[in-house]
């Protein structure tokens, strides 16, 4: 079983920058892959970011490329979102997940997720 938390979500102003983290509990938390989602009011939850268990291995919605970046630091069992440049359409409740097949770029392939934290980006 593995739990996790997210926070470090806000209001930001259109250019400006937040960095998301998301804690995780669990005798095996630090083995899995690790994902970023989130879901804008009246859409799907959408694919956002994705990094292997080591760290070693990254990837990265065409949205997020060049503006995220996901890292993670196992030793403290917690994995980040940096967001710059973040725009309107950013706005989300923004949701780590913890992988449980398949690629890990849908939300089918997570077992695990958190509550979500809230970005409103304002124009």
């Amino acid at each position: 079983q593995v739990q996790l938390v997210e926070s470090g979500g806000g209001l930001v102003q259109a250019g400006g920058s937040l960095r998301l983290s998301c804690a995780a509990s669990g005798r095996t938390s630090r083995n899995y892959n690790m994902g970023w989602f989130r879901q804008a009011p009246g859409k799907e939850r959408e694919f956002v970011a994705h990094i292997s268990w080591g760290g070693v291995s990254t990837s990265y919605a065409d949205s997020a490329k060049g503006r995220f970046t996901i890292s993670r630091d196992n030793a403290k069992n917690t994995v980040y979102l940096q967001m710059n440049s973040l725009k309107p359409e950013d706005t989300a409740v923004y949701y780590c997940a913890a992988q449980s097949g398949g690629t890990g770029r849908t939300l089918y392939d997570y077992g695990y997720w958190g509550q979500g934290t809230q970005v409103t980006v304002s124009s």
